[in-house]
């Protein structure tokens, strides 16, 4: 059976997967609110409908039997379809959905998480969860939540103890379209959180959140880039640098 709580459940599915010799961890809105305490209050806590996960594709047989035996039904029309890279199942007491990307979290960019899915218990690292969200051109609320609450509950730091500055700069530094999608949401996130930071009672915490996306963009803005970034800069916005997420349906989960 399932656990109606989205943060136990998400627990559930890793701690299975752990003993199961399955390289899966979480990712998304509620990857985010299991290590940002701030994403469960007020201005940052929002509804979950859907729970992310990133799995090993050298596990990926092991997925359909994992979820099943967890109480849940693959969606067989679309991981015939798409299985390769993505797999939903469906959680038959509720309308929540588990969807399994493999490798890779696809959005606008792909984000190779593959070597990443090893560094923490139960999520993908902040930096990588952080990276999921800055990715997204068409900001909603909730990505500007999720990212306000990553960078108020983690300092940047050299090392995955927090947000590895050292991990964001090695992906946008030798990907230009990675950097400028970056710092364009990056920018909106500083510009929602400073607006959240002027609020009556507002916690002080969201300045520092500020003072963090400064920090980031000048550290983006100053590390050397590749050959590859330096050539595609020259083309600039004149070719599109970013893909659509897919039109599909639960495109926008987590």
């Amino acid at each position: 059976m399932t656990i109606d709580d989205p943060f136990e459940e998400a627990r559930r599915v890793v701690a299975a997967a752990d003993s199961s010799g399955v390289g899966l961890r979480a990712t998304g809105g509620v990857a985010i609110a299991l290590i940002c305490p701030s994403a469960r209050s007020a201005p940052l806590a929002r509804q979950y409908s859907d729970i992310d996960f990133v799995a090993d594709s050298g596990s990926s047989r092991q997925l359909e039997p994992l979820f099943v035996d967890l109480g849940y039904t693959p969606d067989g029309e679309f991981n015939a379809l798409h299985g390769e890279s993505r797999r939903f199942f469906h959680d038959p007491g509720s309308s929540r959905l588990a969807d399994v990307f493999l490798n890779q979290v696809r959005g606008c960019h792909l984000l190779d998480v593959r070597d990443r899915l090893g560094v923490c218990e139960l999520t993908i690292p902040p930096a990588d969860l952080l990276l999921s969200k800055l990715q997204v051109l068409e900001t909603n609320e909730k990505d500007f939540q999720d990212a306000v609450a990553l960078l108020k509950d983690h300092d940047l730091t050299e090392d995955d103890s927090g947000i590895n500055l050292n991990r964001i700069e090695q992906v946008c530094a030798r990907d230009w379209g990675w950097w400028k999608t970056v710092t364009i949401v990056a920018a909106r996130t500083r510009d929602y959180a400073s607006g959240l930071a002027t609020e009556a009672g507002a916690d002080p915490g969201l300045g520092t959140v500020v003072e963090r996306i400064d920090l980031l963009l000048e550290r983006l803005e100053e590390a050397p880039k590749s050959r590859r970034w330096k050539l595609r800069a020259r083309v600039g916005e004149k070719v599109r640098w970013h893909e659509e997420p897919e039109d599909i349906e639960h495109a926008e989960a987590g």
